[in-house]
């Protein structure tokens, strides 16, 4: 299996490794700091490095199990089996991602009990789709994101027991992805404290750890794409 050191601390921007496998379809680490792509977030990208070697990494993947697979550039070296790596992130491109994923999970209290159809994290550009057949102005939406933005909550993480969902089904936003069962536990994302926060509901990704860490985002457009689904686009500012 994977060590997956983001799912405790997504700020780690390298760490090293020990390499289990390797070959063109993907490289695979006793832990790392590389997110898999899921949930709608892209995979991260970045370089291992090891004595005589580097190789750049395009994407990260979900391998057989609980492995990630981390995906290298076309004719990359290979680094041997057994080959102590240092796994770098491209820092730039996953803090985006960071900052786009926290952005969503404000986008969802801003719709409250809305439900969410669809979405997409990406570094310039993200978006949410919503069961919402007269959504407000996206004027107003934008304004109401980076007030919660610049109110620089505290976002954390939690394990807690799965049957969770079973008394309150309603931490669960999405239609279309559902959080994986049958590890007895799961990982709820909170953002703000007490016993009303902002937003609180299961993830895996990577976010960053208070709300003004964002910056300003632009809503870009709201799409007609159902009678009733709405695609809500966004941008970061800076």
């Amino acid at each position: 299996m994977t060590e997956r050191l983001y799912m405790a601390d997504a700020t780690l921007a390298s760490c090293t490794a020990r390499v289990l496998a390797a070959s063109p379809e993907g490289i695979m680490l006793d832990r790392t700091v590389f997110y898999a792509r899921s949930g709608g977030q892209a995979g991260d990208s970045g370089r291992l490095d090891w004595e005589g070697g580097s190789t750049v990494i395009a994407d990260t993947l979900k391998g057989e199990g609980d492995t990630n697979l981390h995906v290298p550039a076309p004719d990359s070296a290979l680094p041997p089996v057994g080959t102590e790596v240092t796994a770098v992130l491209d820092w730039e491109r996953r803090h985006a991602l960071m900052r786009m994923h926290t952005t969503l999970h404000l986008l969802c209290a801003v719709l409250p009990g809305i439900a969410v159809t669809g979405g997409a994290v990406n570094a310039d550009r993200s978006r949410l789709d919503f069961n919402l057949p007269e959504p407000p102005t996206k004027e107003d939406i934008e304004a109401r994101l980076n007030d919660l933005i610049a109110g620089d909550h505290a976002v954390s993480t939690e394990w807690v027991d799965e049957s969770i969902l079973d008394t309150n089904p309603g931490l669960v936003r999405t239609l279309s992805v559902q959080p994986p069962r049958g590890t007895g536990r799961l990982r709820l994302v909170r953002i703000g404290t007490g016993d009303t926060p902002v937003d609180l509901q299961p993830c895996g990704g990577t976010h960053v750890w208070r709300t003004a860490e964002i910056g300003r985002v632009s809503v870009q457009k709201i799409e007609n794409k159902g009678k009733q689904n709405r695609r809500i686009t966004l941008t970061l500012s800076a």
